[in-house]
């Protein structure tokens, strides 16, 4: 059976990539992004191989996934949150020019249109700890998830690889992140969605659905 790992057992098991110094040059101002070299060699060795003692094997299905990382040097926010990380599927819905101008880009960046692209905040990244850096990849690919046919099965493409396709948190986070990295802060949302289930119910031990207007349409 397959252990998952605390945080406190996890170490790299190869040495991190960091943003180029010259990314946080305040004269270089038109270039606020670059590819991440070396960012998915590290994701292969450490968190894809059997071998590396931080292997993950909730994302087997990524082994042979087109993703690309970039660094991003330009702050970020939503809804008043911080973004640290952002994983998209590569999609260009413009103009021929625009479109064009999209792919050209992507080309000069990565060789190639990649299927996946992971954005990270080059600050962020250069200054959080071994572990912090390791949840974060780790959180954004777990946006990248194997496909289910209509009856829950792993579906695969006609070639045998996994049918791939972007998911959100199970709940604010992945739970696959809480059980290797735990819960975050003490006052983040998480830690207190766990302070309160552990608390249990100040009124009565019933369904939220029983009283949600959205909940019993979806059941009656």
């Amino acid at each position: 059976m397959r252990t998952k790992k605390t945080a406190t057992e996890l170490k790299p098991f190869a040495q991190r990539p960091r943003p180029p110094v010259s990314l946080f040059d305040a004269g270089n101002w038109f270039r606020r992004f670059t590819p991440a070299d070396g960012v998915a060699e590290w994701v292969h060795q450490t968190l894809l191989s059997e071998h590396s003692p931080l292997y993950n094997a909730d994302h087997f299905h990524l082994k042979d996934a087109d993703v690309e990382f970039l660094w991003a040097a330009q702050e970020n926010t939503k809804q008043m949150r911080r973004v640290v990380g952002q994983c998209e599927e590569v999609t260009f819905r413009a103009g021929a020019w625009q479109k064009g101008r999209q792919e050209q880009q992507m080309h000069e960046w990565f060789g190639r249109v990649p299927t996946y692209l992971i954005t990270l905040d080059a600050m962020y990244a250069n200054e959080c700890s071994d572990v912090e850096w390791c949840a974060l990849i780790e959180h954004e690919l777990m946006h990248i998830a194997q496909k289910t046919d209509e009856f829950g099965v792993p579906a695969f493409t006609k070639d045998g690889k996994p049918k791939l396709g972007l998911r959100a948190h199970d709940i604010e986070e992945f739970v696959g992140i809480i059980e290797r990295y735990g819960v975050g802060a003490s006052d983040g949302a998480i830690a207190r969605l766990v302070r309160a289930a552990n608390k249990g119910p100040s009124i009565a031990n019933v369904s939220i659905a029983q009283a949600c207007g959205t909940c019993l349409l979806k059941v009656a």
